[in-house]
Order: C-alpha cells, then structure tokens, then sequence
C-alpha cells in the first residue's frame, strides 16, 4: 500500500486482545462524549473471540457505558443465529450475554433469511436510521472491528467477488462457492468511511496475508482488505501480534514497535 501503515506490533494474542479491548474502550468513549452515542460493528472468526471476552470481564466492562453503545456486524453467514457458524452467536456467547447492553440496541444481520436482497436493504435502512450520515450520506460507524483471511478477504469481501466493485449499496449478500453458503456485508465504501477501522491480525498463517495487504502490490481484486482506506477523515489502524508481522520488512516491524508502547 502506498505510505506507511498505521501499524502496532504486539508480541502475542494475549497482548492482542488487550490492546484491542483498551482501543475499543477508548473509541466508546470519545464518540459518546461527542455525539450522545457508540455505533460498533463487530468481527467474525476466532481473532476477536479473546477480545470480546476482555471485555466482558473488569476493569473493561465497568469502563463502557453500555446502555449507550448500539452493536452492528460487518458480516454474516448465511445461517440461523443459533448456529455455531453464525458471527451472532459468537460474540453473544463471548461478549453480549455478559454485558449490559439493551437487546433493541443489538442489530444482527438476517443473513439465513430466503430473500437475500431484500434483507440486505432491510439492513442498510437499519443503519441510516441508527447510525449518523458522513460525507457522501454514507453511515458513518464510529468503529469498525475487521479480520484478516489467510487468502486477504475482509469482511465477507472475498477475492474476485463481483461485489468488491460495489460504490453505491451500504450492504450487500451474495453466494460465496468457495464457502458454500451465502454471505451478507458491508461493502467497502462503508467500510472505509468508519470514523475508525481496527484490524486485528494473529498468528503465523496470516503473515503471507498481512505483507500481500500492506507491502505488496496494490491488487484488490485479489487482496480485498486493500480496499479498506481512510475516506472521510477516518482512521485505519492494524494490530498485529509479531507472528503475524514475520514477513513484514525489518524497518516497518521496527517502526510499529516504537509506536506501539
């Protein structure tokens, strides 16, 4: 990617989790003491799981005003939420069921549903009325939590998926025949328009990932998390354990470690 990455090296999933927990407690923070509120759209797969348990648990859960934090996802499969793929089912049993927030104030997209199309315009309205207008009239979510796949995918924004080209609709769902199931996210655009998108990246098998996003060629029909940009005054920040970080060049690894403390 051109320029330097905003990048912080932590030196194992432990300190991830930590350091992430800290960064969301602070984002909650700011933006209800700006606006009254915190939009937060929340990650799949198994990097966040530590994350969400920190905080869950004190001194983090007492430090987040719950009842003014409103959760989002920037994904989902298409399964029911009792599923044990589902990303619903994973950050309740993980974060939500141990947290005071308000069940209306939970907005799970209804990926499983028969009639993607329309569940996905569904989804885009609840985000106009919910979350507030950026540049462009784009929602514009306070923080955005996003993976990294081993093959680069983001979100549900997979390698030469036709939706990686999308630059009007909020939400999209499609069938994914490399997962064999449907998918509903967010599109790029919003993604990128986040007052903040964090990145958590963990472990050896996504250092080939990280340097294909961060110091190889720009190619994002085939490595989707280079779309991910800050449009709008936002902020993209990686945070990435050192496994994660193997392939990255030795001045880059050493900058993000300076700035990390």
């Amino acid at each position: 990617m051109a320029g330097d990455p905003d990048l912080q090296v932590v030196a194992d999933p432990g300190a991830l989790a930590a350091a992430g927990a800290e960064h969301v407690v602070r984002a909650c923070r700011t933006a209800v003491a700006g606006r009254g509120e915190f939009a937060i759209a929340l990650s799949g797969g198994d990097t966040p799981k530590p994350l969400y348990e920190r905080l869950g648990e004190e001194p983090f859960r007492s430090r987040v005003p719950w009842d003014k934090v409103r959760v989002f996802w920037g994904d989902e499969r298409g399964v029911p939420p009792t599923d044990p793929r589902s990303n619903f089912r994973m950050a309740e049993e993980t974060l939500l069921r141990r947290v005071p927030v308000r069940p209306e104030r939970v907005h799970r997209m209804p990926a499983e549903r028969a009639d993607l199309d329309e569940a996905a315009d569904e989804y885009a309205d609840v985000l106009r009325v919910h979350v507030p207008a950026g540049a462009g009239g784009w929602p514009r979510l306070d923080l955005v939590l996003l993976g990294l796949g081993e093959d680069a995918h983001v979100a549900s924004l997979f390698p030469g998926a036709p939706v990686l080209r999308e630059a009007r609709r909020t939400v999209v769902a499609y069938y994914v025949p490399a997962q064999g199931m449907n998918r509903m996210t967010l599109t790029a655009p919003v993604l990128s328009r986040a007052g903040e998108v964090l990145f958590l990246v963990s472990g050896a098998s996504k250092a080939e990932a990280l340097w294909r996003v961060l110091e190889g060629p720009r190619r994002p029909d085939v490595v989707p998390a280079q779309l991910i940009r800050p449009v709008g005054g936002g902020r993209v920040l990686w945070l990435a354990d050192a496994a994660s970080t193997s392939r990255l060049s030795r001045r880059a690894a050493a900058r993000s470690e300076e700035g990390a403390g």
